[in-house]
């Protein structure tokens, strides 16, 4: 990275010699001969590091440090003296000091101090960088809400966000964003400064699961060499996401059910209880009721997760927020791109609305994605959408989601199709959904099994 790096030694030979090697490296590099002179450019300008003589005429460079955190808290400061004492290298440290070098002709010992110190601050700024678009990606006023479904939803989701011990039950389709929710539910709570940690269920081997979420000491099991924290402990004083909990495993569903009982844990191997604290949030796709009455699922448990439960739309469902969301991942694929921000043509609009979306906002941001790569103007038309989408507009019925929990959407231009048209098309439709099984589409469709076959050869007479 280039640096903006100050050099402050009243030793003008020695000031000079290292202002010269830096800004070779590129970096930006101003020079100052005593602290008084520092402090003053400070109020001008902040630099990413700081090399600071300690033994200097008038105000010292431990003086000189204590005034630099105040004024440039982010810089890094690297004290330089040519006799330095351990008790000097000590008070330096303890006064926010990042290293101590001692000065010589041969100047080569700076070089990789300054690069470990330039490696820091560029992870520090990366850090700084994700958190804040974390912060901002997050923030309840930030977030698309146009549909009357999703800013009621954004409602109660503000104030389950500011109870911090609340269990949240997420459920909703696949894609429709249960993840995300969780994390808006962390950042807007007093949890926010505390750790996300999300696990998903399915991801984790169950023979696996238990010393992840436990963690383990030395000698647990073979293999268990050293202590190892688990997920309950690294969740302290935030936030434990646990997607997918329909699929976790009974005799996991049992252990967990203690945690959330006793705000306590063992680690595999331990002998002492840890208390716990942090808020669980849980999702799933499933219908946990269905699975409790069926034995699938801890009852107790279920009863103990679900004390809120939000379920998230479909993307169907809320198709007044199709394009809101479409525009802000079009801005953020042109950045990542490099391309300009296209506008969308009407055309591309209609098919975006029109389309059922079975993957949700997940498959929504694929199309853009895909969209953007494809897009070669100021302008985002029809062409660059994939084929099901331009299917989609000219199909009458198109069903989203599968097995009991699909939908079958119906549209009727008119003037250009007939009733009779539209019902042969929904039939089709859902036809397909049973896998041409005629008995199974008539119980869909609320008809019996000749009638379903009556209207279907009518149709086919006409």
């Amino acid at each position: 990275m280039r640096a903006v790096i100050f050099v402050t030694d009243d030793e003008q030979a020695i000031r000079s010699a290292i202002v010269k090697r830096l800004t070779r490296q590129g970096h930006r590099v101003a020079g100052y001969e005593s602290g008084e002179a520092l402090l003053d450019a400070l109020q001008h300008d902040l630099p990413d590091l700081v090399l600071l003589d300690l033994k200097m005429p008038g105000l010292n460079g431990l003086d000189t440090l204590k005034q630099v955190r105040q004024l440039a808290p982010s810089a890094t400061v690297i004290m330089l003296t040519a006799y330095g004492t351990v008790q000097d290298a000590v008070e330096a440290m303890k006064l926010g000091a990042y290293d101590f070098l001692i000065k010589s002709v041969d100047l080569e010992g700076i070089d990789p101090v300054v690069a470990r110190v330039l490696d820091v601050v560029t992870l520090r700024r990366r850090l700084e960088s994700e958190l804040g678009r974390q912060e901002s990606q997050y923030q309840l006023s930030n977030l698309e809400a146009h549909s009357h479904v999703m800013k009621q939803l954004l409602e109660q989701v503000r104030e389950v966000a500011e109870n911090p011990k609340s269990s949240v039950m997420l459920l909703g389709e696949t894609g429709t964003g249960k993840e995300f929710f969780a994390r808006v539910i962390h950042h807007n709570g007093p949890r926010a400064s505390g750790p996300f940690i999300g696990v998903n269920c399915t991801a984790i081997p169950k023979e696996l699961f238990e010393s992840e979420l436990f963690g383990f000491e030395r000698g647990a099991f073979t293999g268990a060499n050293q202590r190892k924290l688990g997920l309950l402990e690294k969740a302290e004083g935030g936030t434990l996401f646990l997607d997918e909990i329909g699929d976790l495993d009974q005799s996991m569903q049992a252990k967990l059910l203690r945690v959330i009982q006793e705000r306590s844990f063992r680690r595999l191997g331990g002998t002492d209880d840890l208390g716990v604290d942090f808020r669980l949030i849980t999702a799933t796709n499933r219908d946990l009721k269905k699975e409790v009455g069926r034995g699938a699922f801890r009852e107790d448990l279920y009863f103990r997760l679900n004390v809120v439960a939000f379920e998230l739309p479909p993307l169907r469902r809320r198709t007044e927020d199709i394009l809101p969301l479409s525009r802000r991942a079009l801005v953020r694929f042109a950045q990542e791109f490099g391309k300009p921000v296209p506008d969308l043509d009407p055309d591309a609009c209609r098919m975006l609305e029109r389309y059922a979306y079975p993957g949700n906002i997940r498959e929504l941001q694929n199309i853009l994605e895909r969209a953007m790569i494809f897009c070669q103007g100021r302008t985002l038309t029809p062409n660059c959408l994939p084929g099901e989408l331009q299917e989609s507009v000219a199909k009458v019925a198109v069903a989203a989601g599968t097995g009991s929990d699909a939908v079958v959407r119906v549209e009727m231009k008119l003037g250009q199709q007939t009733l009779i048209d539209v019902e042969r098309a929904l039939i089709d439709e859902v036809l397909r959904l049973a896998d041409y099984n005629k008995s199974l589409a008539a119980k869909h469709l609320g008809l019996t099994r000749f009638a379903l076959d009556r209207r279907l050869k009518k149709a086919d007479d006409e």
